[in-house]
């Protein structure tokens, strides 16, 4: 598969974990009056929320033209928990100190 043929999907997943998962994170936080969770609580807050678009992810037919893109976006989502999960997506780590530093 060429890079131009993903290039939609790639966008996609630099947005979604923070853009889709720590927003709704970060609400869920604010309603049940949570100033402080610890950064672990964020992240699988994080995930939890981001694992919630899966039907997105799996929407594409499942034919063989599409076999190369959905193995794609396979490895990415599970790439983008991981590193939700291990605290390497710098754009989920900079939603949680501005969500504990002004709630």
């Amino acid at each position: 598969m060429r890079n131009d043929e993903r290039f939609e999907i790639q966008r996609a997943f630099d947005l979604l974990p923070h853009v889709i998962g720590c927003s709704w994170a970060t609400i869920w936080f604010r309603m049940n009056d949570i100033k402080k969770p610890t950064r672990q609580e964020f992240r699988e807050k994080t995930v939890e929320y981001f694992k919630k678009i899966e039907p997105i992810f799996e929407s594409y037919p499942k034919d063989e033209k599409f076999q190369a893109i959905q193995k794609y976006i396979d490895f990415r989502k599970s790439d983008e928990i991981q590193k939700i999960s291990d605290g390497l997506n710098q754009e989920v780590e900079k939603r949680y100190d501005r969500y504990v530093d002004y709630g």
